[in-house]
């Protein structure tokens, strides 16, 4: 083809497929599309292609056994597969027979779909370039390996904090900018934030987009763990410390020339934090046990969940510590000041859950969206994945509806202009009785038709209401339907 832009053969037999998938590739890609697998294969023939992706389920024949003829003409192609059912005995084949890099599950979101071809075609560019680097050093002996290594890194960059979900204009987007840059040097970071912002994940990206990104990733969350354990987590033990006689090896010797994440770092006591001290100073442990000293380069990433200015400040954590591992630091938000990105975290978690379980929902409708925006999320992402999850089980259609959302999520004021968001800031706020009772009326209602799908017969029965005085303590409080339930009661 004449264009620099990679091309992606999409290979579907039902034409909504194959639209649904072009609409979310065919800005950031040269889309080729198929019905058939002959169809397919005369593409493959006149086309350079760099990946394929096809349904599993085709008649004629399935995707594997497509891509395993792609493999064997086209081996440099990468593959995907999309299937709609989990069939362990097919992913083994997939594997073993057609070399599939990865697999997607119906419902897929475009974003998912999307992130899945940068990766393919960035391995694509990466294993040409890795083939042109051994001719090179094969017939022309130069020194231009360390330029092929830059490219090389530079393709590379970024693929972990692709996994950081964001909308295009998330005040989260200079965080990741801060992440990325710290990722490129070799230095300790300190990771902090309310638990529940995705520290772990950050710390994970931040492995994938550096120079260590070759080597080896551990993480161990403090968090609820003896002193005594973490020490023998963290730098291992000497045999006959532990039952049974064995010997342990700790991450932090698993973790030479990688990463590792310590989750809760304000929890380490004394003597963990003097050992911490002297494996970032001088890159040296001691295993429980043991006497001698072993030499290990790790760096280290940790997660803070509260501040550890005031813990040093109170004397329960060491200043020198805290200077040793703070060399970078990266303060995460949490989901209630980033309520734009919501929406598009919750649909991949959906779509997650949906694929882990086996129940195919396909996402939200606008009510259920807006209802999730405008919620708090003491919780952070944990809480949002738990509420998601659970909407999923009890989901009776493919498109989740608000009904099906917790009350207390329900029960919040519908934008930023509304009222205090928790029920115990009505108790202690500002205003007469009247205002502060009405104020939780005006909740009750709102979460009630909700839930009962803005049917106003159950609502008021529910209530111990007549439907008349119902609909007058809506129009009291300019409490409107959604658009949807509107046109659903008129018919």
């Amino acid at each position: 083809m004449a264009s620099s832009t990679p091309a992606i053969l999409l290979v579907d037999d039902e034409p909504h497929s194959l639209v649904a998938m072009r609409l979310a590739l065919e800005d950031e890609f040269e889309v080729l599309e198929a019905s058939t697998v002959d169809a397919a294969i005369a593409f493959l023939e006149e086309e350079w292609v760099q990946v394929v992706i096809s349904d599993q389920r085709m008649p004629g024949r399935s995707g594997v056994e497509f891509l395993t003829e792609v493999r064997e003409r086209w081996p440099e192609t990468v593959r995907i597969v999309i299937t709609g059912y989990s069939d362990n005995a097919a992913m083994i084949a997939a594997i073993n027979e057609a070399g599939v890099h990865q697999f997607l599950t119906k419902p897929w979101h475009p974003e998912q779909l999307l992130a899945a071809a940068r990766n393919a075609a960035q391995m694509f560019a990466l294993s040409r370039e890795n083939e042109r680097l051994a001719l090179e050093m094969r017939f022309l002996n130069t020194t231009s390996e360390s330029r092929v290594e830059k490219r090389r890194r530079a393709l590379r960059e970024g693929m972990g904090f692709e996994t950081i979900l964001r909308a295009p204009q998330s005040v989260m987007s200079n965080t990741v900018a801060l992440a990325r840059h710290y990722a490129s040097f070799d230095v300790p970071v300190l990771l902090t934030g309310e638990p529940g912002t995705g520290k772990a994940q950050m710390a994970r990206a931040m492995h994938y987009g550096s120079l260590r990104s070759d080597k080896p990733y551990y993480e161990l969350n403090l968090a609820g763990l003896t002193e005594e354990l973490a020490l023998i987590e963290l730098f291992g033990a000497k045999r006959g410390v532990l039952p049974g006689g064995v010997a342990k090896i700790g991450l932090a010797q698993k973790a030479d020339r990688g990463t590792l994440y310590l989750g809760g770092i304000e929890t380490a006591g004394p003597g963990l934090q003097l050992q911490l001290l002297r494996l970032v100073a001088e890159g040296g442990i001691t295993p429980m046990g043991g006497q001698e000293t072993i030499t290990t380069q790790p760096r280290l990433i940790c997660g803070a969940n509260a501040d550890l200015r005031a813990e040093m400040a109170a004397g329960r954590f060491r200043a020198d510590l805290y200077y040793a591992l703070s060399v970078g630091e990266v303060e995460l938000m949490p989901l209630r000041a980033r309520r734009g990105d919501v929406a598009l975290i919750a649909q991949q978690m959906l779509a997650e859950a949906a694929a882990a379980h086996g129940k195919p929902v396909m996402g939200f409708d606008t009510a259920a969206l807006e209802f999730l925006e405008n919620y708090d999320w003491p919780g952070n992402l944990r809480e949002l994945m738990n509420e998601v999850t659970r909407m999923m089980i009890f989901a009776h259609e493919k498109v989740l509806g608000a009904d099906l959302i917790s009350r207390h999520i329900l029960q919040a004021p519908p934008s930023e202009e509304g009222a205090d968001r928790a029920a115990e800031g009505v108790m202690t706020a500002q205003g007469t009785l009247k205002d502060r009772v009405e104020l939780i009326e005006m909740r009750i209602l709102r979460e009630t038709l909700t839930r009962n799908r803005w049917n106003k017969s159950r609502a008021a029965a529910e209530l111990g209401l007549s439907r008349v005085g119902l609909r007058a303590k809506l129009e009291r409080y300019g409490i409107n339907a959604p658009a949807s339930a509107a046109q659903e009661e008129d018919s």
